[in-house]
């Protein structure tokens, strides 16, 4: 069944709604502000300091008295919107569609089994705290729309430049070394949130305008390096490059990029991984997290639209939840926002029913997908399996991300077993998102111990409660996030990459109840809380592909944009032809 991009079924009802907005609008914008106008970011702080402004107290006072007066004059037209607004979402679909008309067919198919039984998938997700304004203030992130804006610019560039593999010229190298960004295209440093500090200014467009993004091709570069790359600089002379010109739906099996070398990490068995100041080129799949703000959304999916041609955003429910009844009342939507290349067949989405506190607000849940990646060489359909979730957040409720968990499995289950036919080949299953539990907090010793991991393969796992020594955590603490170690992707990669400053911005562990912390043990490094997952299955794919990791990005873009590092994920699925069906 075609997805529609209404999440509504008639024109009528779609009316209905949009009316009953607008009127709930206004309202809802002068609460925003006013909370805003009260609530400062340590930047916004820093930088009145720096300019020596002791107005700002003024500011807050008579700003507080106008947004009040005017969120005061326009709540009667939102009571009147909301009875028109809430009835509606009871036969509202959980999600809006968008496609981008292709054009080509073979820019939504990937040809690699079909002609040589090899392909190459990337995925990445982010969480980027896209609230309404005055909320993402207590996270220390502010102007929630030039962020969503920024944020779509930057990912189209990192996803959309040329695909650089730097190979060592040496006979004991067999692989290649992510490059450094110092040969790629500079995004520009006027961006919004990762630029010095004396020169962070805002994106110069108003809240209201469309982003205007130029594409790319996605190119493939070889740079051939010889055997003391570690000591001498990278001459990048155009001499040195050489563009194979491939789209990025045709290209083949790649040999997997090694680990850096000044980590020392490419020990045979391991997982080859890198710090990145770019998304990687090419991502086919892309889940974000707390895009809460709709108009944040349709700013994303303006930006990634000419790249990602089928945007799932605005999922999730509102008002009374089960519809009828109010014990549970949806204020904001899940969240979830997925991005693909390939065609989405179907797509499914659940609500927690679970959630407490103000996680109870928003409609936390999972979307659940069937992609359409392309033929095989036995003219077989080939599809994927992507599953994009966000659990609940508060610390010390384990017992209710277990359930969540546990729902998860049962309704990944579920849809697959609906979804799956038998003229077609499975390549990949992955399960991505924000868990809100890390694997080296004692306090989360439940989630560690799901049987989830069984089902699904976390590449940065050692086993329950214990990460492999090269791991990064994911979660930046928020009143450090404009820190000059960190407030630019090229400061923040080399934070991270040393162990005494990560620890001043990475999140601790959390410790259980009344029981002293001690972190990390004798002889372990420290890696902080890592909550941003992607996991992958092999059970689930047809029996004659098999899967490699050809690398792991911890990637530093969004420096500054958001509280989280994103995560990149390439696979190669390998398909043997001899035992298809």
């Amino acid at each position: 069944m075609a997805l529609k991009a209404s999440p509504f079924p008639n024109g009528f009802v779609a009316g209905i709604h949009a009316v009953g907005w607008a009127l709930i609008l206004p309202c809802f914008w002068f609460l925003d502000r006013l909370i805003a106008v009260c609530k400062s970011t340590t930047l916004e702080q820093s930088q009145r300091l720096e300019q020596e402004c002791y107005l700002h107290p003024l500011k807050v006072f008579f700003g507080f008295i106008i947004f009040f007066i005017l969120f005061f004059l326009a709540a009667p037209f939102a009571l009147l919107g909301f009875i028109l607004w809430a009835p509606v979402q009871a036969c509202r679909r959980p999600f809006r569609y968008h496609r981008e008309p292709p054009s080509s067919l073979e820019r939504e198919t990937h040809r690699g089994f079909e002609l040589v039984g090899k392909a190459s998938f990337g995925f990445a997700t982010a969480n980027l705290c896209l609230l309404p304004d005055g909320l993402a203030r207590f996270n220390n992130l502010g102007h929630t729309q030039r962020r969503a804006a920024a944020i779509g610019q930057h990912i189209v560039h990192g996803v959309c430049r040329n695909d650089i593999r730097i190979f060592v010229d040496s006979p004991s190298s067999c692989g290649t070394l992510s490059p450094s960004n110092s040969i790629l295209p500079a995004s520009n440093s006027s961006s919004y949130g990762a630029t010095e500090r004396q020169a962070q200014s805002p994106v110069n467009h108003s809240d209201s305008a469309e982003v205007q993004v130029s594409i790319p091709q996605s190119n493939s570069q070889v740079v051939c390096v010889p055997s003391d790359y570690t000591k001498e600089p990278l001459d990048n002379s155009p001499s040195h490059l050489s563009n194979s010109n491939q789209n990025s739906n045709q290209r083949g099996h790649r040999s997997a990029p090694r680990a850096l070398l000044s980590q020392g990490l490419g020990q045979k068995g391991d997982v080859p991984w890198e710090v990145s100041t770019l998304f990687p080129a090419n991502v086919d799949i892309l889940c974000l997290e707390e895009v809460f703000d709709k108009r944040a959304a349709q700013k994303l999916t303006q930006a990634l639209r000419p790249v990602f041609g089928h945007i799932l955003y605005d999922v999730g429910v509102y008002a009374c939840q089960p519809p009828c009844r109010c014990s549970s009342f949806k204020f904001l939507n899940s969240g979830l926002f997925l991005a693909s290349r390939f065609p989405v067949l179907e797509a499914q989405y659940h609500c927690f029913p679970n959630s407490r506190g103000e996680d109870a607000l928003a409609a936390k849940g999972l979307l659940s997908a069937k992609v359409l990646i392309g033929q095989s060489s036995k003219q077989k359909r080939v599809v994927g399996y992507f599953n994009c979730t966000h659990l609940h957040a508060p610390e010390g409720e384990g017992e209710i991300r277990c359930e969540q968990l546990n729902m998860v499995t049962k309704w990944i289950g579920d849809f697959q077993a609906a979804n799956k036919f038998p003229d077609e080949d499975v390549a990949f299953d992955v399960l991505c998102g924000d868990l809100n539990f890390d694997n080296c907090s004692p306090d989360d010793h439940l989630e560690q111990n799901h049987c989830l991991f069984e089902q699904y393969r976390d590449p940065c796992r050692a086993g329950p409660g214990k990460e492999k020594p090269w791991v990064i955590g994911t979660l930046l603490e928020q009143p450090t996030l404009y820190e000059d170690d960190i407030n630019t992707p090229e400061k923040l990669q080399r934070t991270l990459e040393m162990e005494e400053l990560r620890k001043q911005y990475i999140s601790r562990p959390v410790p259980a109840k009344d029981l002293p912390l001690v972190y990390p043990e004798s002889d372990q490094p420290w890696i902080g809380r890592r909550i941003d997952y992607i996991l992958y299955r092999e059970s689930s794919v047809s029996k004659h592909c098999r899967t490699e990791i050809e690398a792991l990005t911890f990637i530093t873009q969004l420096a500054g944009l958001t509280d989280h590092i994103p995560v990149g994920l390439r696979l190669n699925v390998i398909m043997d032809s001899d035992c298809a069906d």
